[in-house]
């Protein structure tokens, strides 16, 4: 392990103060989805299993940045719960009765594989105060960075329902909290978990101040949005980006899809705060994806955005951490990630990194390059670059 202290503090930061937060409690760790047939009730012939979303794979990287010493170099920060008031923004009273109700009893299912137990409402509402109070230190310039270390996840949720292990939408809650006090205008949302962030598209989708991008793998979960035409409505029009890539994509294929696509269409709307939706389920040892990203694949991503935000927005910068249920790769990946959003020399070995950076297909492919250029041309052609 190589353990150092250089980084910058870019402007905002106080000399010497971290530039970067970490938002964490240990309460979302005790969230309890129950046992499920992975994405379907057990039944006579599908035999109950642990859900893939546990807290060990969020409770390993916050272990894994305190054994390593990273940790030390940041802001560390154990908020509030998000009050009802700030739920309400985004979610329907209906829908907030209902998981009330329903904490109060056995527990349910908040919708579409959203399933929880009694005292995972209190979980769900610590996560999306992490959020909240994340986006607010950088809006309003206490901190410049932040990682947000949320569970349950929250890409998912929508006004009305619970969808796939999301319960509560942290995203949309926190930014339509600071955009309600003013801290903050223009906002893009990047989500690069292997799933459609179809919560934060659905909670924007016709708000032209809001910029929603996801990069996730066609065909996986959920089944009915994330296709490239999903591109906004009425003054929202053109706000929305969606990029379904084809399973099996590397980081030739991401970073191609990045350099060509994501972050010049981000710069174009020059926001002046940038939130990333940052799931881990696009690694290469993710039971619920089929992408082959390492660890490496992820603090390339980080970088490309942190350098984006320097550049547009004085390098505001927020990650909430979404998917990903590999409870041995996701630490050393989120790692990777809050190593470099914070710009601190303070690694890990990754004994995995090469095995995966070796693997067929790893670079760009052909018709992965048709398929994003394609997507390139088409976005310019509507002058959005």
């Amino acid at each position: 392990m190589t353990v150092a202290r250089s980084g910058t503090s870019p402007a905002g930061a106080a000399a010497g103060a971290p530039a970067a937060g970490f938002f964490w409690h240990e309460r979302c760790f005790w969230h309890d989805p129950g046992a499920i047939g992975v994405f379907s009730a057990p039944g006579e012939f599908l035999q109950p299993q642990p859900a893939s979303e546990s807290p060990e794979s969020k409770r390993r990287l916050k272990n894994l940045m305190e054994v390593s010493g990273l940790i030390d170099a940041l802001a560390v920060r154990k908020p509030p719960p998000a009050r009802r008031a700030d739920l309400e923004r985004f979610h329907t009273p209906r829908y907030l009765a209902a998981l009330e109700a329903g904490d109060r009893g056995r527990g349910g299912d908040g919708g579409d594989c959203a399933p929880y137990t009694p005292g995972s409402l209190a979980a769900a509402c610590q996560s999306a105060g992490l959020a909240i109070a994340a986006v607010e230190a950088v809006a309003t310039g206490e901190l410049t960075r932040a990682y947000a270390l949320c569970r349950p996840p929250g890409h998912h949720a929508e006004a009305d329902r619970g969808r796939g292990f999301c319960l509560l939408g942290n995203i949309p809650v926190a930014v339509m909290r600071a955009r309600a006090l003013g801290q903050a205008g223009r906002v893009a949302v990047l989500d690069w978990d292997v799933h459609h962030g179809n919560g934060q598209q659905a909670a924007f989708y016709s708000d032209p101040e809001v910029f929603t991008v996801s990069i996730h793998q066609a065909g996986n979960y959920p089944l009915d949005t994330g296709t490239f035409e999903e591109q906004g409505e009425g003054a929202g029009e053109g706000a929305c980006l969606n990029l379904p890539l084809p399973p099996g994509c590397g980081l030739g294929a991401y970073d191609h899809a990045m350099t060509e696509l994501v972050v010049p269409a981000i710069e174009a709307f020059a926001p002046e705060l940038i939130v990333v939706a940052c799931g881990y389920d696009a690694c290469a040892k993710d039971p619920l994806g089929k992408m082959l990203l390492n660890s490496t694949a992820f603090a390339r991503m980080t970088r490309q955005v942190r350098e984006l935000a320097d550049r547009i927005c004085q390098g505001r910068l927020v990650m909430v951490h979404e998917g990903g249920y590999s409870e041995g790769y996701v630490p050393l990946c989120g790692h990777a990630v809050v190593q470099a959003l914070a710009d601190r020399d303070i690694t890990v070995p990754d004994p995995q990194d090469e095995e995966i950076a070796a693997w067929p297909y790893q670079a760009l492919q052909p018709h992965q390059r048709e398929l994003i250029d394609g997507w390139r041309s088409a976005w310019a052609a509507a002058g959005r670059l």
